[in-house]
């Protein structure tokens, strides 16, 4: 029997990228609200679902600003702009036809799609291979033997597909180090510093010599002079900036396989579609 091959969507990342692709369409309904993020959405959506002709599709999101990262950590994410106007109608519409395609939508508040992600995957990977499609480098921590990141890049149809061996050969790291680099370095787009000082060459070189952030701590003595004081002097935002990147996997939400069978009922997707003039695209999953 063929083992079940489960696409997770980060929704939210697809559909940025997709705004941005597309923001220089003027694709509106009758009513005059914008359907370009969605269309952009779609695509990417159904490349991907050509590309690793999944049995299953499950698609997650941010549901809201506030966290438990904003909690702990105030400019967490604050440096990130208000969404553009004309994406903002576009978030719950393109639920709607998500929904229509019966994948299910994925979400809790006061968590981001991220731990979404993990907790489905780590409770999915038992019943098939899992790949997560994204643009969030923060997600190749989640890679196993069984759950794969799909990194998209620029244009369509171009992806990077980490693996644990190629993960190693391309970054250096094993999974569990992700989060131990993000500790070190910091993370501009999500707006916490880490370690003042320390970039990312550093700190590959300290993960390589002592695995993770623990090891460098138990042999600061070790370390040459100027490191050692830049993490002595930023010991708390070293720890803070772990806990930040770390994916939370015990999300308390349930995802039944059965319900995210990819089989798309071509009459309610298409009666959906024409609404939203969106129908050039069905025949992308004839």
């Amino acid at each position: 029997m063929n083992e079940n091959k489960i696409l997770i969507v980060d929704g939210m990342a697809l559909l940025f990228r997709a705004y941005f692709a597309q923001s220089y369409s003027s694709r509106r309904i009758d009513d005059g609200t914008p359907t370009n993020a969605i269309y952009g959405f779609l695509q990417y959506l159904f490349d991907a679902v050509n590309t690793f002709n999944p049995s299953h599709v499950i698609c997650c999101w941010d549901m809201g600003s506030k966290t438990f990262r904003s909690d702990l950590y105030s400019g967490y994410k604050a440096n990130r702009p208000e969404a553009p106007e004309d994406l903002i109608p576009q978030f719950s519409l393109v639920k709607d036809i998500v929904a229509a395609l019966r994948i299910p939508n994925v979400g809790l508040e006061g968590y981001e799609a991220d731990d979404c992600i993990g907790t489905v995957a780590n409770k999915i990977s038992d019943f098939g291979h899992v790949y997560i499609l994204t643009g969030d480098h923060d997600m190749l921590q989640l890679v196993t033997e069984r759950i794969h990141v799909v990194i998209m890049k620029k244009g369509r149809n171009n992806y990077a597909l980490y693996d644990l061996d190629f993960l190693k050969v391309e970054k250096g790291i094993h999974p569990f180090q992700v989060v131990d680099m993000k500790g070190l370095t910091g993370d501009t787009s999500d707006n916490y510093p880490g370690v003042k000082g320390i970039g990312e060459k550093t700190a590959l070189k300290l993960l390589i010599e002592y695995e993770t952030i623990d090891g460098i701590l138990g042999n600061l003595d070790n370390l040459p002079k100027s490191v050692k004081m830049k993490i002595e002097a930023d010991l708390e935002m070293l720890h803070l900036s772990r806990t930040l990147a770390r994916i939370n996997t015990d999300v308390p939400i349930e995802c039944s396989l059965d319900n995210c069978l990819w089989t798309v009922n071509q009459e309610s997707a298409s009666e959906l579609f024409e609404k939203y003039r969106l129908t050039s695209l069905l025949k992308m999953i004839g």
